[in-house]
């Protein structure tokens, strides 16, 4: 799933791209995509990223979320529309098959369109006013940005959780933003075993996991995210973190730091990575 480097990469992109600009038609291919019709009249005024979610601010004070969840990425640029065949015109990287699975068009006055590359379909579309969207469950019970936190309201938010500092982290109602790979490379960063009790962590090891969040975001942000799977930037372009990555989807391989092979653990569908040397229980 993108995490906060690759939608903040994917909303950068968008507000050079695409505001100012009126959607003048849609295309979707199945239910789910049908609220993006709503915003065809409307003008982008602006394209704001809250947690994972993506927030089009449009005129007549609405608001068309995009969530693109599992394997989704929104790609701007140009198809041919036939029907329910969807084809690449341009940039060339949308004849990638990971670009390849469109399931909705908004074209622009300007002629450049808005699509959403989806290969499991599991994004989420919504569509409404201003207020109702903002008070949206989704976006009410987030937790402060993972670039925003301070230390304090960090360390007060884990410090009395009893759950692993792992399973913390990926708490969007604690910190909005982290997901399993940034999780893996924070705690990496700060030398905190990932199965740790969070309220058993001593201040200097919250200390040093917050200043790892904000090292490692900062660094994919600058990078452009991570493309270990279906991830791409608006253009089609995978994010390069993916090569700089410390130790998620390196099982087995050795550590950086220390040469000790990674180890992966699977708990509740997620895998969480780990050097046993470094990252001492």
């Amino acid at each position: 799933m993108p995490e906060l480097p690759e939608v903040q990469t994917i909303v950068n992109d968008l507000n050079k791209k695409v505001v100012g600009k009126k959607i003048i038609s849609a295309w979707f291919d199945f239910q789910k995509m049908k609220p993006v019709e709503k915003a065809v009249g409307h003008t982008v005024k602006k394209v704001v990223r809250r947690g994972k979610n993506i927030l089009f601010y449009l005129n007549k004070d609405q608001i068309l979320l995009v969530h693109q969840k599992m394997t989704g990425h929104v790609l701007v640029g140009k198809w041919e529309i036939d029907d329910k065949k969807i084809t690449a015109v341009e940039p060339e990287k949308f004849k990638e098959k990971v670009n390849g699975y469109i399931h909705f068009i908004l074209t622009l006055n300007n002629k450049q369109m808005i699509g959403l590359s989806d290969l499991r379909k599991f994004a989420k579309v919504v569509f409404g006013p201003t207020e109702k969207i903002e008070n949206l469950p989704d976006l009410k019970n987030l937790g402060p940005d993972a670039l925003e936190i301070s230390l304090k309201e960090f360390t007060e938010n884990i410090s009395k959780r009893k759950q692993t500092i792992y399973q913390v982290l990926m708490d969007q109602g604690v910190v909005s933003g982290i997901g399993n790979i940034y999780a893996s490379d924070v705690l990496f960063e700060a030398r905190v075993y990932p199965f740790q009790s969070a309220n058993k962590l001593k201040p200097q090891e919250i200390e040093k996991i917050w200043h790892a969040i904000k090292k490692i975001l900062a660094l994919s942000l600058k990078l452009r995210g991570t493309s270990t799977s279906d991830y791409r930037d608006t253009a089609g372009e995978p994010g390069t973190y993916t090569d700089h990555r410390l130790i998620y989807d390196r099982e087995g391989l050795p550590c950086y730091e220390c040469g000790t092979k990674i180890k992966r653990v699977k708990r509740g569908g997620r895998s969480s990575y780990f050097c046993p040397a470094c990252q001492k229980s």
